[in-house]
């Protein structure tokens, strides 16, 4: 949404750290703030070349997060490869071990269970199986109610909280909606802010594996192929008119920024890979991103749930929060006048926002509940208020 008015105040309620939330304590009602719960890469197992399936039709994949994810207005996930039956893969297959994926149309219902609403199908996967894998996939999404965008120029829309919303993917390769080539990514950007309240973006991008931690302003390849400047082009993004940018690609966690008050993830990494990924170290972290929005489109607060992955790749509640904690050194080390603050129990919070050091004067409590109402968000009696000023854009 595009604002550039001078200020807008803010008042936060900051509640006493309550130690681990529980996915089945009940909301005291719906909050004003837009709630979005964002994970990386999904493939939920293939049977290509030959079968990686989890028993039971992977009904329980999502078994440990799903009471996290159902509570957001929007749950947003980056679905690599194609939900299809049989057909033969568009790209040249080396050997047994090509990464090729191919999940049965039927998985889809996992998603469903598990909350999502909406996924990216622009990512270098989700055409392993060319026009009839992608065609498959979309109308198995369609048929199970989830939203999806593609390079093929789809919006996800939602009305959240009486707001027009969209959320549109980008990813790296030939145009359209290339990071690589921006121009016309950006130009869209641009026309999109100005149709939504809140625009989303989804970004695949960046370069791979172990060594992809770090964020940094240059171009960036993975074997030889350009991977584009993530820094840069979701700068760029938001000066246009972007609210939240979600990033994944890497199969690694990355930093999160805020930048003009809006809040960039630069990498969600892994979150539910089944058989078909290195889960190896940093590659097993599997973070679940909660971020609460203002009406304008302002990061207001969030959580970094930590889950981990390992072998064969199902998402497991991590007590050492992991990913918490990787994100948290890998942010103020490349952003470190940017960074978000990071409080107590996988929180954070605009720098400004941050409560005094004491831990009695809070930190947000976000807890959840099993049913399917979603956005809740509660709020106890007694805590302290704290009035912020933030610049309005236009």
């Amino acid at each position: 949404m595009r604002f550039k008015t001078e200020l807008i105040l803010l008042s936060l309620l900051f509640l006493p750290l309550r130690g681990e939330i529980s996915a089945n304590e009940e909301p005291s009602g719906a909050p004003s703030v837009i709630t979005v719960a964002a994970v990386g890469d999904i493939m939920m197992g293939t049977d290509y070349p030959f079968p990686k399936l989890p028993k039971k039709d992977g009904r329980l994949l999502f078994e440990e997060p799903k009471g996290f994810l159902r509570k957001a207005d929007i749950v947003f996930g980056n679905l690599e490869g194609p939900l299809c039956e049989g057909g033969s893969p568009a790209k040249k297959v080396k050997d047994r071990e090509s990464y090729v994926f191919r999940t049965p149309p039927k998985y889809v219902k996992n998603l469903v269970d598990a909350g999502f609403n909406v996924v990216s199908l622009a990512n270098n996967h989700a055409g392993d199986f060319g026009y009839k894998g992608m065609s498959s996939t979309k109308k198995a999404l369609d048929a199970a109610g989830i939203k999806y965008s593609s390079k093929a120029g789809e919006v996800a829309e939602f009305e959240v909280n009486g707001l027009k919303m969209g959320l549109v993917s980008f990813s790296f390769g030939p145009p359209p909606r290339s990071i690589v080539y921006p121009e016309k990514a950006l130009e869209e950007i641009d026309l999109l802010s100005r149709k939504y309240d809140l625009l989303i973006l989804s970004i695949h991008g960046g370069k791979e594996g172990g060594t992809a931690l770090r964020t940094v302003n240059e171009f960036e390849y993975f074997l030889n192929e350009p991977r584009g400047n993530l820094i840069q082009f979701a700068h760029e993004a938001i000066e246009r008119g972007a609210d939240l940018i979600l990033a994944h690609g890497p199969h690694v966690p990355r930093a999160v920024e805020i930048y003009q008050d809006r809040l960039i993830a630069y990498s969600l990494g892994n979150f539910c890979t089944y058989g078909g990924m290195s889960l190896d170290k940093e590659k097993g972290y599997a973070p679940l991103l909660w971020v609460e929005l203002g009406r304008n489109g302002e990061f207001v607060r969030g959580r970094i749930f930590s889950f981990i992955q390992f072998p064969p790749g199902v998402p497991k509640r991590d007590g050492e929060e992991r990913a918490w904690a990787l994100i948290k050194k890998l942010s103020q080390e490349d952003f470190p006048e940017t960074s978000p603050s990071f409080g107590a129990s996988e929180t954070i919070l605009p720098r400004e926002k941050t409560p005094e050091s004491d831990a009695s004067s809070g930190t947000p409590s976000i807890v959840h509940s099993a049913d399917e109402n979603r956005g809740a968000l509660n709020f106890h009696p007694g805590f302290s208020h704290k009035s912020i000023f933030l610049r309005e854009r236009r």
